[in-house]
Formats: structure tokens, C-alpha cells, sequence
């Protein structure tokens, strides 16, 4: 078969509360550092670009939502992947609107165009199996099959959907019989040991107008909403903003509920080169590679006389120590700390609820605020002040603005600031500082070529984000 070019779609979205604390709503785990020096999202744009013997990919499709936007930008620019296009949804709906408004984005420019849709979060070592498994995939899909992949299934696993297979097969696609829901552990079981079941691994291969049929024959009542949302967008920025109003008229629903369950062409590609979508903080263990006393250690972690135990500390002063622990999972940051058994991984996500309830920023911030212009992080928080270290990238601009409530010192300790107060405009650079009173229109910029690093010491009777008025911005924020 002569190679053919894929289009991939990257989908970026989740609130990644399986791996709290160092995952959290405001930045999940598909952009943290959890196993390397790689993000998630980084090894899964990589993975889809360029080409192999295999497969030709063409510029990635990325789905996200508006607070993810530059992040994802900025993690792709880290890795020397250009998009091809970013999509940003204006709510979540799940996966079946996602799925719809790329194909129908895609199918503008080709009709005939394959898709290969994947999440950001999934560990994936072997790329060049995955590679191979692409390209059995598309001899179903140009006889216009919708092609799933399953992972075989190393042990009885309870958070994993299911496909039955209709016959073996030796890497080549096979049809599907059904889907099947997350089991119990005596069904697992069951499943295990028949053979012909596999994980469901929420990857799929087809063309553009085949989905499109398949959504317009089983999930119709998506159709005018999702595709009134791609015709109307709006580019923002080198984003494509899908419209609103009818976005939020789709259904929240997932591919597999909408399409795939109903559908009758569709095919399994069976892939066994090692795969995890990292559920949780025992799935980071396993993919991490234990020790011969089944010990991982990442970051500032000391194990001492520990077995079968997970240790992560996470930032620059921290230092985590387990002493006689088994089968323990600890993850430590300046803010929050983790500690359950290994056994109890899939409860995490029920801890951050409780956190949530209470009312704990951990719940769902990260100690870092990621914005487009780099990021800052609160080191000291008072009644009537704020301490902040501040970085900005190379190049980059906060907004033009002033505040109502409160004046703010600025220290540059690395780099050099660009400093706007009201007319004045001067460089800042390291071991000087600046003030900047209540009221006073101010800007910080980054002129050089490496990242500034500021700290900001807020006073006033009020310090919340909320306190600004922007007068220019280049990021169109309002």
C-alpha cells in the first residue's frame, strides 16, 4: 500500500485529579513533568509528526479549551512541532463534539483526509510499533471502516472499558464484536483469561467523511450545533475559536456512546508494545520502571529499607524521606502532600472532592499560574500583602494595566525588565528594583534573550487577581 498522510488529533483536555496533587484542574497531568524531562502532550505531538517508513503525518490538529491555549503552544515550540491548527472549544462537552469539529475542520481542506484521533495523556515508549499499528489500520479504513486500537490486556483491570474481538488476529485489524463497560474484578478476570478481549484505548483511525456519516446517521441531533460551531469560529491569535452559542447546544456525550457502540464498520488494530494512560499513581510506578525491591524514587526522594513504594518530590525545596514503607505512594510539593497506599490509587480523585467541598485552593490550583507570557508562583500570602516570583519568557509582554487596591515593589533577580509607569519607560536590571504606586498604568516586558525573573512584593487592602483594569494586551485578553 503506498503511504498514505494522516492527519492527527491531539485531544487536550481533562482535569487530571487521578494524579493530585501534582496534577490539578488548572494544569493536568498531560503538561507536568511527571516521568521525565518530556511532558505527556510533548511525547504525544511527538510521536504524530513527520514521517517513517510507516506513516506520513501531516501538521498537528490540537482540540483544547481557552485556558490551555498557550500552554499548548508553548510545549509544542519546546519541541519543534508546528501546529496545524489549534481548536479551542468554549466549554468541555466531551469527546464526541471534539471529535465532530476536527473532522468537520479537516474535511473543509479534504473530505477524504485520515484522522487519527489520540488523547495527550497516554504513555506510548514504542513509537515505532505504534507506527507499524497505524499502517495495518488503513487497510480497513479505505474500505471505509471506523478503526479502534486495543491494548492487550497484561493483567484484570477495573478502570478500563473493554473490546471483544471476533476472531484472532496477528496485528491485523479485526472486526469488533462489542464494547464492554468498565468490569468488575471477577468479570476482568473472565476476560483476561478468554483472550480475545482487549483495552480500550480511546485511539481511533478514519477517514474525515466517514465519521461524518456516522455521526449524521447515529448521533444526528450533534451535527447542527457542532458544525454552526465550526462555521462560525472565530480566529483569535492563530486559534480557532469555535462559536459558542451553538456549542453549547451539543451534547456532552463521548465517541464511543454517540458512534462507535452503534456503528457496524468498524475494525480493532490490536497493539501490545506497551501502553498506560497513567490513571493513577500506581500506573506512574509500574511506568516507571521499579527497582528490584519495586522502589521508585523521583526528584529530592530518599528510601530507606522501602518496598514496593512510589516517592515524588516536586520542587526546589523540597526533600522527601521514606523510612520502612510498602506498598506506599508518597507525592510531596511546597503545597500539598500525598500519602496512600498503593492499593487505594483510584481513590485520589475522590480526595480531591472532599478538598474541593472545603473549600482548598490545592484542589485545584497549581502553585505556578501558567499565563502566555510565562508564569508566577505566590511564596508569601498576608491580610494586607503578596510575595511572587515572577518569569517571563524572552520576548514576551504582560499586559498594559494599574491597579485599584493595591501599589507593588518589583526586584529583578535574573534577566533584564523593560519597566513602563505611567510616561516613564527604563531597564530594570538585576539587583535593581522599582515601585509602581496605586493607580499608575505599568507594564513589564522582557527585552532579552533569556527568561526575566522578577520578584513582586504587593501592598494594599486588597491583592487578588481580580484587582486589574487592561488598558492593551497582546494576548486579547480582556
Amino acid at each position: 500500500m503506498p503511504q498514505s498522510e494522516i492527519t492527527p488529533v491531539i485531544l487536550c483536555g481533562g482535569s487530571g485529579s487521578r494524579l493530585w496533587p501534582l496534577s490539578r484542574k488548572s494544569y493536568p497531568k498531560q503538561f507536568v513533568e511527571l516521568m521525565g524531562p518530556e511532558t505527556l502532550f510533548q511525547a504525544a505531538a511527538k510521536r504524530v509528526s513527520g514521517a517513517t517508513d510507516d506513516v506520513r503525518f501531516a501538521p498537528v490538529t490540537v482540540l483544547t479549551n481557552s485556558d490551555f491555549r498557550f500552554i499548548v503552544t508553548e510545549q509544542l515550540h519546546a519541541v519543534g512541532v508546528d501546529p496545524g491548527a489549534v481548536l479551542i472549544e468554549p466549554e468541555g462537552r466531551n469527546t464526541a463534539p471534539a471529535i465532530l469539529a476536527a473532522a468537520l475542520h479537516i474535511a473543509k481542506e479534504n473530505p477524504q483526509a485520515i484522522m487519527l484521533v489520540a488523547p495527550s495523556d497516554h504513555v506510548i515508549p514504542d513509537a515505532a510499533a505504534f507506527h507499524e499499528a497505524i499502517r495495518a489500520g488503513l487497510s480497513a479504513v479505505e474500505r471505509g471502516d471506523l478503526v479502534t486500537f486495543g491494548i492487550t490486556a497484561t493483567h484484570p483491570e477495573t478502570a478500563y472499558g473493554y473490546l471483544e474481538l471476533s476472531a484472532p488476529s496477528d496485528g491485523q485489524p479485526v472486526k469488533l464484536s462489542r464494547f464492554v463497560e468498565k468490569p468488575d474484578a471477577d468479570t476482568a478476570q473472565s476476560m483476561l483469561e478468554a483472550g480475545n478481549f482487549l483495552w480500550n484505548a480511546g485511539i481511533f483511525l478514519f477517514r474525515a467523511s466517514d465519521i461524518i456519516a456516522a455521526f449524521k446517521a447515529h448521533a444526528p441531533d450533534l451535527m447542527e450545533p457542532v458544525q454552526a460551531a465550526v462555521d462560525e469560529a472565530q480566529v483569535d491569535l492563530g486559534f480557532l475559536r469555535l462559536a459558542p452559542e451553538p456549542w453549547a447546544q451539543a451534547d456532552d456525550i463521548s465517541i464511543d456512546y454517540a458512534v462507535m457502540e452503534r456503528a457496524e464498520a468498524l475494525s480493532v488494530v490490536p497493539f501490545s508494545a506497551g501502553w498506560s494512560d497513567l490513571g493513577g499513581w500506581d500506573a506512574v510506578w509500574r511506568e516507571s520502571g521499579p527497582d528490584a525491591t519495586g522502589v521508585v524514587t523521583r526528584g529530592a526522594a530518599t528510601a530507606l529499607d522501602c518496598k514496593n513504594t512510589l516517592l515524588q518530590a516536586v520542587g526546589e525545596r523540597m526533600e522527601l524521606v521514606g523510612i520502612g514503607l510498602d506498598n506506599i505512594m508518597a507525592v510531596a510539593m511546597n503545597d500539598a502532600v500525598l500519602v496512600a497506599d498503593m492499593s487505594c490509587a483510584q481513590d485520589v480523585k475522590k480526595a480531591v472532592t472532599v478538598l474541593k467541598d472545603q473549600g482548598a485552593l490545592q484542589a485545584t490550583q497549581f502553585p505556578k499560574d501558567h499565563r502566555p507570557w510565562g508564569w508566577f508562583e505566590s511564596l508569601v500570602i498576608g491580610g494586607r500583602f503578596q510575595v511572587k516570583r515572577i518569569l517571563v519568557h524572552p520576548g514576551a509582554a504582560l499586559s498594559l494595566q494599574s491597579h485599584v487596591h493595591r501599589s507593588e515593589h518589583w526586584i529583578v533577580v535574573e534577566g533584564t525588565a523593560r519597566v513602563t509607569i505611567d510616561d516613564d519607560v527604563r531597564l530594570v536590571t538585576e539587583n535593581q528594583s522599582v515601585y509602581i504606586p496605586v493607580g499608575a498604568v505599568h507594564r513589564m516586558e522582557n527585552p532579552g534573550k533569556v527568561p526575566m525573573v522578577l520578584i513582586e512584593v504587593q501592598t494594599g487592602s486588597y491583592v487578588g487577581e481580580d484587582d486589574i483594569v487592561r488598558y492593551e494586551d497582546v494576548y486579547a485578553r480582556k
